[in-house]
Parts: structure tokens; sequence; C-alpha cells
């Protein structure tokens, strides 16, 4: 019998959803499939987290944090 390799999904507990329009701009923060906040910069992201228990020790290991539309450096949006 063949065993069919598949790729490893990761369903981290925060996610950082896109840059939304704002002065300043921010992004939606998710713990745990619910939306938890704004963050406007990384730190805020961090703070978010350890008000949940969580301790983050790399903002690039995608089994803790999901970057969407841009990774940890991304707080503007991109205009046309």
């Amino acid at each position: 019998m063949t065993e069919v390799a598949s790729p490893h999904i990761s369903h981290p507990r925060i996610l950082v959803l896109g840059v939304q329009p704002g002065t300043p701009p921010f992004r939606i923060v998710e713990i745990d499939g619910e939306v938890v906040g704004e963050a406007k910069t990384v730190t805020d992201v961090l703070e978010a987290a350890a008000a949940f228990g969580i301790t983050v020790h790399d903002l690039d290991d995608p089994d803790v944090v999901r970057w969407v539309g841009g990774d940890k450096f991304t707080w503007t949006r991109h205009r046309p």
C-alpha cells in the first residue's frame, strides 16, 4: 500500500488580517477564531496574544501566527 503524503496545514491561534483603511491604517486580529481587536503595530499583536495567555517567540512561525495580506512589516495599504 502506498501512503499519500499530505501537506501540513497549520491552524495557528493568532490570525492577523490584511491592512484596513484608517488613520492610521490597522489590521484586525483574531485569536482562536474570535475577533479580539485592531492592531496598528506588531506590538499590538503581541499585546493581544499576551492578554490571551499566548507567548509568541517567533512571529514568522506559521504554527503560531498567520499573516494575511502581508507580513509583520506590512502596516500600510499599497495603492495601485
